[in-house]
């Protein structure tokens, strides 16, 4: 029964309503620390003018251009004569910044808008600009540029059979970072194209728009760990004869399992336009082939193999062409470090050009007539730092070229008698040097100005090592304080998490202390045996193993700054998101007794639920490793679930489908554990809202005794 009250007694009750649902919302406004964390921020916004120029090289490397504090300036090197131009011009909004080199060695150039995540371009231009091929309808379409003239180059691919050609399947966007499908010959007088069967492939069908009336389904062929995967094949289109072959992508073991399946990419033309060059891997990732398919023939033949069979090797080994377009530098690690060899196309090996006990990375300039590779490698004072060698292409005079006490990014001159030098560690700002090719110095560009960090009493990060769970292993980490950090109080300890393989915690490029800080946390990110540049034959810990060895590892260095007498052992909580958010989410599981809390947003829950390419190259396949899928799946740790957990999904998440959550919710419930969900309704592959995790963790980690 519904009792009768006053108008004002209704009126004052839902003023009072009111207030207290106002108050609520206004929570994390009123959190111990957020208006220290608001007034920080911004203050921390350009806290450190850095010393980083990016520099425009002119007259074939004898001078270059750069910006520095909003003043356009030319450097001209014979001269050592700096003089200024004005005031720069106004960047265009969104326009592409100049060319750099990647991790790899392989030269990295402003290119047109890439298609959307895991997708491939729908068309390509011929060189000479006159010509397109396009996918459309399952099907490869040639026309002139504006569209006249279509002709079908495919004509069999079809939705019934599941066939299509001139695009590629979503694990390949995702996983091989295959953003094209077709490629035009230098000439422009053939054209290569993927083709795809699918007919095998189990689809995955994702609800669309849910915030509208009506919603989608969108369905996406997308093989799962152990499934079926799509056979890949190779196809070369003639314009003249508008005769097609077939490039025989499976002539040999272990790729002569079509059913099995293998993989198939980094396609490219060789400088004559003789042959089409491409990757292929093993189902189990374990044999690389770089190989070569003749353009008249289809017939294909093997220029380099590599084999690790105790784990994956790398799919894309980074490969540099010289000039003459038949030899090639080529990274590998056999050896169980990455190191240079030189090949040419017809598959002999010319020359090893490194040995070394550490890993090489970037190669970042080839003086071809000084006969010189310029290259980094991590061999500085400690494995994270990379340093600029130089080696003759016959392997001989190997040479460390920069200061190994610091993180050197290196930027060489066309005519390859100078580099711009960018050093600088986790807490040493950036410096822009020119250096010449011997790695002496001419002068220094810029420097960096900490005053307004020193002025705001911000305080460095801090690289500290420990040991792995193993006890052995070297690992690294970053710890943040807050600007007010007092040693004698005790602070609640924030892990910000990814740990997957080849990634790292630990960084030495100049890092400003996380702004999470001013709430009144320390936070760190730390290694695992997952980390990348440490050699083959650590990463390979982590194999038939994820969801294991990387938990162990941050447990490892939660446990080693517990020791600390200003760290909170009682109030640790962990946020990740993607890989990030597994290893939250496992690491609270497995180890209640360090994490207090955590947030994990878009984990994968299962890696039977991730695509094939991903999840077996590191898990092997689920059919042959099933004690290792389950050690590393959420749900059957659900009933352990002891702390605090807040979990973030996209519901249009197309990566990690939202089946992956639904999973663990279901499994927690059944377990009758008490948890927190946020959703982000038609959103794909994310993460929590910052504010929103911060209230979680001030709640559960401060302003709430984390023993009860």
């Amino acid at each position: 029964m519904i009792w009768p009250v006053s108008k004002a007694l209704r009126l004052s009750s839902i003023l009072c309503l009111a207030a207290t649902l106002a108050s609520a919302q206004d929570l994390r406004k009123m959190l111990p620390g957020y208006e220290r964390f608001q007034r920080i921020t911004r203050e921390t916004t350009n806290a450190v003018t850095l010393g980083s120029l990016s520099v425009t090289w002119t007259n074939e490397g004898k001078a270059f251009h750069y910006e520095k504090n909003g003043i356009r300036y030319r450097y001209d090197i014979a001269a050592r004569k700096l003089t200024e131009l004005g005031v720069a011009p106004a960047k265009m909004p969104g326009r592409e910044g100049k060319a750099g080199r990647g991790e790899g060695g392989r030269e990295t150039r402003a290119r047109p808008a890439r298609p959307m995540r895991a997708s491939q371009s729908t068309n390509a231009i011929s060189p000479d600009g006159k010509l397109k091929a396009f996918y459309r309808e399952r099907n490869l379409w040639l026309s002139a540029t504006n569209g006249a003239g279509e002709i079908a180059i495919t004509k069999d691919g079809n939705a019934k059979d599941r066939v299509k050609y001139g695009t590629a399947t979503w694990a390949y966007g995702e996983e091989l970072d295959q953003s094209t499908a077709i490629w035009w010959q230098t000439n422009g007088q053939k054209v290569a194209f993927y083709g795809f069967d699918e007919s095998r492939v189990p689809d995955y069908y994702l609800a669309l728009n849910q915030t509208n009336l009506q919603t989608t389904l969108g369905v996406e062929p997308y093989p799962k760990a152990g499934a079926t995967n799509p056979v890949v094949d190779l196809y070369i289109h003639d314009l003249p004869t508008k005769h097609t072959v077939k490039v025989d992508v499976r002539d040999g073991k272990p790729f002569d399992n079509s059913v099995v399946g293998h993989y198939v990419y980094n396609i490219s033309w060789s400088a004559d336009g003789k042959e089409l060059l491409f990757h292929r891997t093993n189902r189990r990732q374990n044999i690389l082939e770089y190989c070569a398919g003749n353009s008249e023939s289809g017939k294909c033949r093997v220029i380099v193999r590599e084999e690790w069979p105790s784990s994956w090797v790398d799919n894309s080994p980074p490969l540099r062409f010289l000039k003459d377009g038949k030899r090639f530098l080529w990274t590998s690690e056999r050896t169980g470090w990455k190191n240079l060899y030189l090949y040419d196309l017809s598959g002999q090996l010319l020359a090893t050009l490194t040995h070394h006990l550490f890993e090489v990375g970037d190669i970042v300039h080839v003086d071809e007539k000084a006969g010189l590779v310029y290259y980094l490698a991590r061999s500085g004072d400690n494995p994270i730092k990379l340093q600029l060698h130089r080696v003759g292409l016959g392997g001989q005079d190997d040479q460390r070229l920069t200061d190994p006490a610091f993180n050197h990014s290196v930027d060489f001159a066309p005519d390859g008698e100078h580099f711009i030098d960018i050093a600088q560690t986790h807490d040493s700002p950036p410096v822009t040097r020119l250096m010449d090719a011997q790695g002496r110095l001419v002068a220094e560009l810029a420097k960096s100005n900490p005053a307004k960090f020193k002025q705001l009493g911000l305080k460095p990060v801090e690289l500290f090592q420990f040991k792995a769970a193993d006890g052995q292993t070297d690992l690294y980490g970053m710890l943040h304080f807050p600007s007010n950090f007092e040693a004698y109080k005790k602070y609640p300890l924030l892990i910000s998490v990814y740990a997957g393989p080849a990634t790292a915690g630990a960084r030495e490029t100049f890092t400003l202390p996380n702004s999470l800080t001013e709430f009144g946390f320390l936070v760190a990110t730390l290694d695992s045996r997952s980390a990348g540049g440490r050699g083959k034959r650590q990463l390979d810990a982590l194999y038939l193993k994820l969801g294991t060895i990387e938990i162990d590892d941050q447990a490892a260095g939660v446990t080693s700054l517990c020791h600390r007498r200003y760290v909170d052992k009682k109030r640790v909580g962990i946020f990740g998101s993607s890989y990030g958010g597994t290893a939250s989410a496992l690491c609270l599981l497995r180890y209640p007794q360090i994490f207090r809390a955590a947030s994990a947003s878009s984990p994968v829950t299962d890696f039977r639920n991730y695509d094939t390419i991903y999840a077996e190259r590191y898990m092997g396949l689920p059919q042959e490793n099933k004690s290792g899928y389950d050690a590393a799946n959420l749900m059957s740790y659900a009933g352990r679930l002891e702390g605090r957990l807040m979990l973030y999904y996209g519901t249009a998440d197309n990566n990690v489908h939202p089946a992956n959550m639904l999973q663990f919710i279901q499994a927690l419930q059944r377990a009758s554990k008490s948890f927190e969900v946020q959703v982000g309704p038609d959103l794909g592959h994310g993460s929590l809202n910052r504010d929103r995790m911060m209230e979680f963790f001030i709640q559960n980690l401060i302003t709430k005794d984390p023993t009860h």
